[in-house]
């Protein structure tokens, strides 16, 4: 770190944001702080995108290989699947390793400062940090031009009574499993949102049994709820337990190996869930705790989001606040997108030359646009609107089951649903989700004739690859009502 604590731009957080940004500015020839508590890379590497999709892959595979004599005819006994959690683990971890090396040494390469340790901002001092170093608990002061804060969102917790008598080791989060020695024996979920689902086809795929308590009244809130439905027939087909309107009330441990979770559930009958770990997925929330914003007269929202403009401009001049910690959709795509309209109005000169120029603010067509994937298996990707937005709009929609997909077929991975729905005057693609195998990539074919302008019946008529999974989109419309 530099002797000289004031700089050209402060950076907290190193999440998809904040790390290209403090590149960006380094390569600008400006002075560049980069303050993070834990490590470069920010959730996405470290306990997000990088690490779950890597144990998804070994899920997958032993999915695949309980499989492979009965429905494809190779492989050995039926069944006899061994899972290493060690092996798993390590795997996850040495992945995560590489992709955070690449960030730290981009950084060190750029010249940026990286500082160890967590930053609130300091009273009647503008746009300064207390810094409290990671190693040795020391308090430096760092001020700059520019404060960028990355801060990101955390795993949220449950109160519930009795919690705390249940041993922590079994009473995990969407970081905490990840660092597992074994697989659970039975791992109880609370959340069917994005994370629990994913965790738990894992651990289900793994060899524990799993239940899964869902608070309301249909599995991924976000989804229609034709396509919840289609995922909770999924996940029931794998064996999982899925009680939904349904909350828990109290907790008790039995043993040291278990505990009983009692659960009350809207028109049936209270039950008792008996399990060994507690995966608490209900939801996360914004790092903002700790930053002492009040000091500075940042607002934020009662979720304790920070309240930007649609230039990511705090109301204190000179701070802004990018990723997941403003509110938005929290998605690694989107941080990145912040990312990069920061540098379009900060840094013209490091902005690529593009056609047409890149937005200025997060009003734009490719917001409008925002797709996601959920890494269950079978993938659901979506872009662009769903039901509840459509209302009132005069539409059509297509929906089709994968098994009449060739693809699906000849590979025996038919679950799952095609939905599309589109302007029934104009034939402009409006929504479309694909719950089915790659999900997603197939989702991404769609969202770029969306930014393209196509309409649904030029994907009907175009030539698609045969047999690939994009042929789908010539028979899709066919199912439009």
């Amino acid at each position: 770190m530099s002797p000289s604590c004031h700089y050209d731009a402060l950076i907290l957080g190193s999440g998809q944001s904040g790390t290209p940004l403090a590149n960006a500015f380094a390569a600008a020839g400006r002075r560049v702080a980069l303050v993070d508590r834990a490590h470069v890379g920010g959730t996405c590497v470290n306990e997000g995108c990088t690490p779950t999709k890597t144990m998804i892959a070994s899920g997958r595979v032993a999915y695949l290989a309980r499989r492979g004599r009965g429905d494809y005819g190779v492989g050995g006994a039926e069944g006899g699947v061994g899972v290493d959690m060690l092996k798993v683990r390590q795997r996850k971890r040495d992945i995560v390793d590489q992709f955070r090396g690449g960030s730290e040494g981009r950084l060190a390469r750029a010249g940026v400062d990286v500082v160890n340790g967590e930053g609130s901002f300091v009273q009647g001092k503008e746009r300064t940090l207390a810094v409290r170093m990671r190693e040795g608990g020391d308090e430096r002061e760092i001020s700059a031009d520019l404060v960028f804060v990355n801060v990101g969102e955390g795993p949220s917790r449950v109160e519930i009574p009795g919690l705390k008598r249940v041993d922590p080791g079994k009473v995990l989060n969407s970081t905490s499993i990840m660092e597992l020695d074994d697989v659970p024996r039975h791992l109880v979920v609370l959340g069917g949102g994005y994370i629990g689902l994913e965790f738990g086809q894992l651990f289900r795929r793994l060899g524990s049994q799993v239940t899964i308590v869902q608070r309301g009244k249909q599995l991924l809130p976000r989804e229609d709820g034709d396509i919840a439905e289609a995922m909770l027939g999924i996940l029931r087909d794998d064996g999982i337990t899925v009680h939904l309107s349904a909350s828990p009330t109290s907790i008790k441990p039995d043993d040291l190996d278990s505990f009983t979770l009692n659960i009350k559930r809207e028109s049936a009958e209270a039950l008792e869930v008996q399990g060994t770990h507690l995966l608490i997925a209900t939801g996360r929330i914004p790092s903002t705790a700790k930053l002492n914003l009040d000091a500075v007269g940042i607002k934020t929202t009662p979720k304790g989001h920070i309240v930007v403009n649609n230039k990511f401009e705090t109301g204190v001049p000179g701070i802004y606040a990018l990723g997941d910690v403003h509110g938005g959709p929290a998605f690694t795509h989107i941080s990145y997108d912040d990312f990069r309209i920061i540098r379009a109005n900060l840094l013209p000169d490091q902005t690529p030359a593009t056609t047409p120029p890149m937005p200025t603010s997060i009003v734009s067509k490719s917001r409008n646009l925002t797709p996601y994937v959920v890494y269950t298996d079978p993938q659901l990707g979506h872009v662009g609107l769903h039901a509840r937005d459509l209302e009132g709009r005069k539409t059509q929609t297509a929906k089709m089951p994968m098994s009449y997909v060739a693809r699906a077929l000849e590979t025996d991975e038919t679950r799952g649903m095609m939905k599309a729905s589109v302007d029934a005057e104009t034939g402009e693609i409006l929504g479309f989700t694909c719950l089915g195998l790659e999900g997603g990539e197939i989702m991404a074919v769609v969202q770029t004739a969306m930014m393209g302008g196509l309409k649904w019946w030029d994907l009907e008529a175009a030539v698609w690859a045969h047999p690939s999974l994009a042929e789908s989109l010539n028979n899709l419309w066919a199912f439009l009502e």
